[in-house]
């Protein structure tokens, strides 16, 4: 609820209104943004321990060759249910509760632009996830085309796919309203004297990620559209029986999945953008080229879809296009790093929980970006598309890009949320056993690609098994410590148990976040601050 001001700039609301609601109504008719964020976050941690279990049966059966657990249509589901789960069910939605807890509080906001739209917008992923999981129990089992769905597979599934296509759309809905929130907050609502240019690096991402959004949702709505009436209503968009192109449903999906793989790692950016400057001790390096290769790397998603489909008989002249394309996003996200490095450079660093995630993202995320350019290489990636050589690069891109930088949000931002201070030897543990188990996951699959092994495979020949062997291991570990993580670090935090949170816990930390009490209290800037010249101090 943002508060009403008189021409005084005194809040006309009588103060008996101010305190939070209680029991279930609380979070069911929830408006406040801290709320609907913690809602959000919560939500996709959950979607995050189910999408982990399937990838951990994924594993399990790939431990050694042969048939152990599962058969192959089996295996074929939890391959797609796991990527559908983890990207619009874990990923998207703990980056817009990110948003919701931070922009207004970067920003000096009472409240998001639309406090009912964002209730609605997080009670829509709930049917959606019921949906998407539920469609197991269905007959014929869950979907089994692959996460990106594509035809002609998805016309000879069974209801099951049709429950998929609507919890695809319900999310997209939400993804949208969700968007639409951001942008009219940030470039409505923030305090006098933040200009644009003066917004902390999270705000920036996240305005060009709500515009990527909002640009490309409704693609991936067409796209299942078409493949709903396909399988329905006679249509053969895709159906080459009727004249249709299944080729036609990549193009359409993939216009969609590019800029959505920067959806998902954009917001990581501007986390870590906040918190590299703050235990570097020293202003972000290059403010101004930050938000322009954050722009650059937007736009330039919009004209690189094909190089997921180098494989299917484009014309040299067009896979030349797509491939000078895609190398040239390396640009923007190498100014990115390199300014990450910049801010470091000769700062007074320290290494508690938040940097060490922020580090390691920045290192592995970089490995995950060159595997990238290598499948940018059209030569090259028609000899490994397919293979475990992408499942690597996209897990390193993803994982360590989107989920590391989500760690390192929540180290950085969970005191102010929740008042209490985690034990530091638990998030440096956690860090640590994250990144060994992590690496010792993904890192093997680079060579099992490389040989020939192909992804979404529930057996395979016996060379392969050493390292697939390691890879299971490695993930079941990799499992454990997202537990150990939610059991031992947020849930005392969410308890209220530990040491009290001073009001700025990080030293070298900058912006409006760190100039509220911690735990930051329900309703904040009812009136909003005002900014001096330099944009470093609140004035009024």
């Amino acid at each position: 609820m943002s508060a009403v001001l008189d021409h005084h700039g005194h809040d006309v609301h009588d103060h008996h209104d101010h305190h939070a609601p209680s029991g279930w109504r609380r979070w069911v008719f929830a408006t406040n943004h801290k709320d609907i964020g913690t809602l959000y976050l919560l939500f996709s941690f959950t979607m995050l321990m189910i999408g982990g279990v399937l990838a951990l049966c994924i594993r399990a059966e790939l431990f050694q060759p042969g048939l152990q657990f599962f058969n192959p249509e089996l295996f074929n589901q939890f391959t797609t249910m796991h990527g559908l789960i983890m990207v619009f069910g874990a990923i998207m939605p703990a980056f817009v509760g990110f948003a919701n807890w931070m922009i207004p509080l970067q920003i000096g906001a009472g409240d998001m632009a639309f406090a009912r739209m964002n209730n609605f917008s997080f009670w829509l992923l709930i049917p959606a996830a019921l949906l998407l999981v539920g469609s197991f129990f269905m007959p014929g089992g869950a979907p089994a085309a692959g996460w990106t769905l594509y035809a002609p597979l998805t016309l000879q599934m069974g209801p099951s796919m049709d429950a998929g296509i609507f919890a695809m759309h319900i999310m997209g809905a939400s993804s949208i309203m969700g968007s639409i929130n951001i942008v009219v907050t940030i470039l409505n609502m923030r305090a006098p004297g933040m200009t644009l240019m003066k917004m902390p690096m999270f705000c920036w991402t996240w305005l060009i990620t709500a515009y990527l959004l909002i640009a490309v949702m409704p693609v991936l709505a067409g796209a299942i559209t078409m493949t709903l009436t396909d399988r329905h209503f006679g249509t053969s968009f895709f159906n080459p029986a009727g004249g249709g192109d299944p080729v036609m449903y990549q193009h359409i999906f993939w216009f969609f999945g590019h800029p959505e793989v920067y959806i998902m790692i954009l917001p990581a950016f501007g986390i870590i953008s906040q918190i590299v400057p703050a235990f570097a001790r020293k202003r972000l390096f290059g403010y101004a080229s930050m938000v322009y290769a954050t722009a650059s790397i937007a736009i330039l998603s919009f004209i690189v879809w094909a190089h997921h489909m180098f494989a299917t008989g484009m014309p040299v002249t067009g896979q030349l296009f797509f491939m000078y394309a895609t190398m040239l996003i390396a640009v923007p996200t190498g100014v990115k790093i390199f300014n990450w490095l910049a801010t470091m450079w000769r700062g007074s660093m320290t290494f508690e929980s938040p940097m060490l995630w922020a580090v390691g993202f920045i290192f592995v995320f970089t490995m995950g970006g060159f595997t990238g350019l290598i499948l940018a290489m059209a030569p090259i990636d028609i000899q490994v598309q397919d293979t475990y050589y992408v499942v690597a690069h996209f897990h390193y891109v993803l994982v360590a890009g989107s989920l590391f930088g989500m760690f390192a949000g929540y180290y950085y931002w969970g005191p102010k949320w929740t008042g209490v201070m985690y034990p530091e030897w638990k998030g440096k543990f956690h860090f640590w056993g994250s990144l060994v188990t992590f690496n010792i996951t993904f890192f093997p699959m680079h060579f099992l690609g490389l040989a020939g092994m192909p992804r979404r495979y529930a057996d395979y020949a016996l060379q392969f098994a050493d390292f697939n062997a390691i890879a299971s291991v490695g993930a079941f570990g990799f499992g454990l410590m997202q537990v150990w993580f939610f059991l031992f670090v947020v849930i005392p935090m969410m308890r209220g148990k530990g040491e009290k949170a001073p009001q700025q816990p990080w030293e070298g930390a900058e912006g409006l976040e760190w100039e509220v009490p911690s735990p930051a209290p329900f309703h904040t800037f009812e009136v909003p601050p005002k900014l001096n010249a330099a944009a470093t101090k609140i004035i009024g």
